[in-house]
């Protein structure tokens, strides 16, 4: 599953990881990635593991990017998106998906690198 929206640094619409930023209020970059999860795509439970933790731009910031991998998910409800998002989820197959990363359409660095290493470690190319 992923999600398009449009990128103002690049101009761009782009295909992504369902993403977010840790609140206050989460107890983990878990609990961030399910709440996001579920506010993006209306998807939720399911098996998840952690897969692969990034730094972003370790010359000029500190924060961390981690990556989950969510299994057997469900749609639970409709998206509830902030006034300032407007996003779309594409249920794509792993082939649509290694298609777009072969044609240079994911293009950042933090959602490429968690769907490459998928890829490696279960030697689907």
């Amino acid at each position: 599953m992923l999600v398009k929206q449009y990128r103002h640094g690049i101009g761009q619409v782009c295909y992504e990881l369902c993403a977010g930023v840790c609140e206050k209020s989460d107890r983990s970059p878990l609990e961030s990635a399910k709440r996001e999860l579920m506010e993006e795509t209306g998807y939720g439970n399911g098996k998840w593991s952690e897969f692969i933790c990034l730094s972003p731009n370790a010359s000029a910031n500190t924060n961390l990017s981690y990556c989950f991998i969510a299994e057997d998910v469900e749609k639970i409800n409709g998206q509830a998106l902030d006034d300032s998002e407007d996003l779309t989820v594409h249920l794509l197959s792993l082939d649509e998906v290694k298609e777009l990363l072969m044609n240079g359409e994911i293009i950042q660095a933090t959602m490429a690198a968690p769907l490459w290493k998928y890829i490696a470690v279960n030697h689907l190319l």
